[in-house]
């Protein structure tokens, strides 16, 4: 295959404009995104017990360097800032470990020890970063331990900072926002394997790092690719105003479901004078639907939950942090920042509802909406993470759903087959290859990809064709402000000229499964049931958990798993089979795929009736690909 292609003059053209008409004379988030530092992880290297890298923060070294043609200038800018690491002072008692992951990680120094805030997605970055804080700050045990959300960039590398035993003695208490367990779970085990085959892409993964290939990710600049573990919270923060003391360190929350995660919370250290925002007021604007796949998120209650932190909190602090960049120090300009931050996704919300209310569908408003002049001169409204582009659509989709009312759109073939009618229609492979030829040559990059795609779908094997589409999806990634944009253009690029690269970051680790509730692994089982294979198929089963006390009924049937749990009283006819076991060895064989035979024989299972109609559930199961085709069929 051949190799990546060089800027284009029409690329390096849109570079100069972008450069032009960006803020550069205002350079406060230099100064922001160095103060406080104290020390830097040396090399910036995170590695596993057998030497594989985890992470690596000096591959990004070239990002010292003037921006070249091949990266938009905004977000090279974003990159240089973001890809600053070691550890900061933010304020008396506060400090965060940065650029070691996506996140950040803070430190909030109590009596006797320190309490976490968000550990970043692997236990071993959060450990490196603990140990970083450690060799400047003293040894301090983690004596507390907070999620901001429910997203594993904040919670993965729980055990690289304390322990469930800990957890479980009260020595380090687990807090989060109410419903975190749930959406945590949904998000990484329900829809994991297409999440993170899709995050994949999001994050450029695999992609070289280096001017051609990924220079960050607008957030942070990867996802680390660690163990990603999980400690259940001891204590849920359940309304707005809960004050809670850790190790003598207060705090002041304020839920805000629904806004970047449907489990979060902003909150306050009276003490500090500091203002936690967790995810919901950073450096770029954020995503509502992000393109790795999540719920739909609300920027109308995002909005409110900004207008109402800065009632609450804001007008009281000096200095404002969250869970990914750099703080933002002094009351008028962090006022300022969430005051802007707030009309931003208020603007999105309001605009894209009066134009769908005109008729316009969402890929039309995503052309039209242009931002108030003060917020799209502003650094941090900038889409480096999300954009106005495929945010407007999720505001769409939110409302109106995939359908925009066009009969035409209601009933279309699937990819495969449109795409083979567009190919003939528009005269055969060679024409349209032709065609794309000149519209490649012409600058007309979307069009290009567009045609191409249908050329790919409908000749899977169409060399010319995937080589042409790397071409273009280059282009168009070197054109792209927004981090996540170039990284999934230049990761389809990658595997149309190289294959498969699969899904590099695994979210259901052994902790992860763990703390999911008996629901919750019998619905995780219901999503991998081949529904047609299991068309005929009748079956009855009850799963005794010894040490839940406590009995779970599956019913197999029309090709669906119903379960619930039984209790006392019910009337229900006897099951074909009952198996006793635990809830861990419940796991083991039914998500984690150890055998059932062997655990029976081993003596972890005690069956009861006909044995057989294990063999008849577990034959209909399918399993999850992460390696699936996105820019092929």
């Amino acid at each position: 295959m051949s190799t990546a292609s060089e800027p284009s003059d029409f690329i390096i053209a849109a570079q100069q404009r972008a450069a032009a008409a960006l803020p550069f004379a205002d350079d406060a988030d230099l100064a922001d995104a160095e103060r406080g530092f104290i020390a830097a992880l040396e090399p910036g290297v995170v590695t596993s017990a057998d030497g594989t890298v985890l992470w690596d923060n000096d591959s990004y070294a070239f990002l010292r360097e003037p921006c070249p043609a091949s990266v938009h200038p905004g977000l090279w800018r974003q990159s240089g800032l973001v890809v600053g690491q070691g550890l900061f002072r933010v304020a008396e008692g506060i400090y965060q470990i940065r650029g070691l992951d996506l996140s950040n990680m803070t430190l909030v120094e109590g009596e006797t020890g320190v309490v976490v805030i968000d550990p970043l997605i692997s236990a071993e970055t959060a450990a490196a970063g603990l140990a970083l804080y450690r060799a400047h700050r003293g040894d301090r045990p983690v004596t507390g331990l907070v999620y901001t959300h429910s997203h594993a960039d904040h919670f993965g590398g729980a055990t690289g900072v304390t322990t469930a035993a800990d957890v479980a003695e009260g020595l380090c208490p687990v807090l989060a926002p109410v419903g975190f367990l749930e959406h945590a779970v949904a998000e990484n085990i329900y829809a994991g394997t297409a999440m993170a085959r899709r995050a994949g892409y999001m994050y450029g993964a695999v992609l070289p790092r280096g001017p051609l290939g990924a220079v960050g990710a607008g957030l942070g600049q990867t996802t680390s690719v660690g163990t990603v573990t999980l400690i259940a919270p001891t204590l849920d923060i359940t309304t707005t105003g809960q004050a809670e003391t850790v190790d003598g360190v207060r705090m002041i929350f304020q839920l805000t479901p629904g806004t970047e995660a449907p489990a979060e919370m902003n909150f306050y250290f009276p003490d500090h004078r500091a203002l936690c925002m967790a995810e919901n007021a950073t450096h770029t604007l954020h995503n509502l639907l992000t393109l790795r796949g999540a719920l739909v998120r609300d920027p109308h209650v995002w909005a409110k939950y900004l207008t109402e932190a800065i009632n609450l909190f804001a007008r009281e602090s000096d200095v404002l942090f969250a869970s990914h960049h750099w703080p933002t120090w002094g009351n008028e300009r962090l006022v300022e920042f969430l005051a802007l931050q707030r009309d931003l996704y208020g603007y999105l919300n309001d605009q894209t509802l009066r134009l769908l209310n005109q008729g316009y569908v969402g890929a039309e408003i995503a052309e039209m909406l242009t931002l108030p002049p003060a917020v799209a001169n502003t650094w941090h409204t900038q889409g480096y993470y999300g954009s106005v582009s495929h945010n407007v659509k999720a505001i769409y989709q939110r409302y109106m759903g995939w359908f925009d009312g066009n009969p035409a759109h209601l009933w279309e073939h699937p990819p495969v087959e449109s795409a083979r009618r567009h190919v003939e229609f528009m005269g055969g492979a060679d024409e349209v290859l032709r065609k794309a030829q000149v519209s490649y040559d012409a600058g007309d990059y979307r069009w290009a990809a567009q045609v191409l795609n249908y050329l790919i779908f409908a000749e899977p094997g169409n060399i010319a064709a995937k080589q042409l589409q790397a071409s273009t999806f280059e282009q168009l990634g070197y054109g792209a402000e927004n981090a996540t944009w170039r990284n999934f253009y230049l990761s389809g690029a990658y595997e149309l000229r190289y294959g498969l690269f699969g899904t590099p970051t695994k979210t259901d680790s052994p902790t992860m499964l763990a703390v999911l509730t008996i629901e919750q692994i019998f619905d995780a089982m219901a999503l991998r049931v081949d529904g047609p294979k299991a068309w005929d198929q009748r079956v009855l089963v009850d799963w005794i958990l010894r040490d839940e006390n406590r009995t779970h009924r599956l019913e197999l049937r029309n090709g669906r798993l119903t379960h619930f749990e039984v209790a006392e009283g019910m009337v229900l006819p006897e099951p074909d089979a009952a198996f006793t076991l635990t809830k861990a060895t419940l796991i083991r064989v039914l998500l984690a795929g150890d055998d059932f035979g062997v655990a029976v024989a081993a003596g972890d299972i005690a069956a009861e009736g006909d044995v057989s109609t294990l063999v008849e559930l577990v034959g209909i199961f399918d399993a999850p690909d992460p390696d699936f085709a996105i820019v092929t069929p």
